[in-house]
């Protein structure tokens, strides 16, 4: 894996990932312009992208009839330097047909304990939790 990040001016960078551009920008009481993420809420993203993969693919995978599944990720970060995050909540809303809460919170787990590589190494330095709600979608 590689990636190219190019300084932009002022606290702006360009990152290179594939081929895809992502613009990340530091606080405006830092210097940035409000022209991108920051690169910590970068990292979120990308943990949050890797287990709501997790999960959509562990309930395809047992036949579930997944329909959509977002996350909504909240963080605290230490107040010293290094501002590692200390605690990290994943909410995850998964809706289904006949989707149990057995399910969704064994691929939850599953994420958080074997697949995500993303989740396990924040996990180093946050204390992580999860919750989660369903939503039965509409059949047609």
């Amino acid at each position: 894996m590689e990636v190219k990040v190019q300084w932009a001016g002022g606290a702006a960078f360009v990152g290179n990932a594939g081929g895809h551009k992502v613009i990340m920008d530091g606080p405006v009481e830092g210097g940035g312009r409000g022209l991108g993420a920051r690169p910590m809420e970068i990292l979120l993203l990308g943990m949050g992208g890797c287990t709501n993969y997790d999960v959509v693919s562990i309930l395809k995978k047992a036949r579930q009839k997944v329909t959509g599944c977002s996350v909504d990720i909240t963080a605290e970060r230490a107040d010293a330097v290094p501002a590692v995050f200390t605690k990290i909540h994943i909410h995850f809303v998964v809706s289904g047909i006949g989707l149990t809460e057995k399910q969704v919170e064994r691929a939850i787990n599953l994420s958080a304990e074997k697949y995500c590589s993303a989740s396990i190494m924040l996990g180093k330095t946050a204390k992580i939790s999860h919750t989660f709600e369903l939503i039965e979608a509409a059949t047609s």
